[in-house]
């Protein structure tokens, strides 16, 4: 839905000139909608969304959790273009929604370890984490551009989305749930978790866009 509205303010945005592009992307941050204006013959901008969601499952913290990755970002973005090459430098901001949901994997199995002590599955129920990043992202990257008769596009981007330091939630809703002990380990778990997922503050950003130009 969000993706569909999107296209619709694109479309709007494009009867405002007669050199205008617009296409559907697909990379790192999901699937999205793009259009391009050209206020110059060497700097365009570009506005746009991508959405996509998708299920994993691994190992963080030395917990096993079954994870849900939520893709989901607005952008403008400044294009310098070279003359005479498809080479271009991009700059620009994300509205960043992009959130990672984790919930651990066996409840009935084996004892967890939690902040460097060992509780039993009835104690802990069941870990649930969040972990969301700046609501403002900046960007930098580089793109080619090609073009065929003038009309269809084909676009390749790579950069880097920074997303800033993590911010980490976890609950438990088992047993020793209300023990301050519990909580004391589960908050050094927490601050152990939110040092591993810290490596995804710099999000490789890598697509492919197909492009109608008006």
């Amino acid at each position: 839905m969000k993706v569909a509205l999107a296209a619709l303010a694109l479309a709007a945005f494009g009867t405002a000139s007669a050199d205008f592009g617009i296409g559907l992307k697909a990379g790192t941050l999901g699937l999205g909608v793009e259009g391009r204006w050209s206020l110059l013959p060497w700097l365009d901008v570009r506005v746009g969304a991508n959405s996509y969601e998708y299920d994993d499952d691994g190992s963080q913290a030395g917990i096993n959790y079954d994870a849900t990755f939520a893709l989901d970002t607005y952008y403008a973005t400044g294009n310098f273009r070279f003359p005479l090459s498809p080479f271009r430098v991009t700059a620009g901001a994300f509205s960043n929604n992009n959130e990672f949901g984790m919930i651990s994997q066996d409840t009935a199995g084996a004892n967890f370890e939690i902040g460097g002590n060992t509780f039993s599955p009835a104690d802990v129920g069941s870990l649930q984490s969040l972990t969301s990043f700046a609501s403002t992202a900046p960007y930098l990257g580089v793109g080619y551009d090609f073009e065929v008769l003038g009309k269809v596009g084909l676009n390749f981007d790579f950069g880097v989305l920074w997303q800033g330091e993590p911010t980490v939630s976890l609950q438990a809703d088992g047993f020793a749930a209300g023990q301050q002990v519990f909580q004391d380990a589960l908050e050094a778990e927490r601050l152990e978790l939110e040092d591993e997922m810290s490596d995804f503050k710099a999000w490789p950003v890598v697509s492919i866009a197909f492009i109608y130009n008006f």
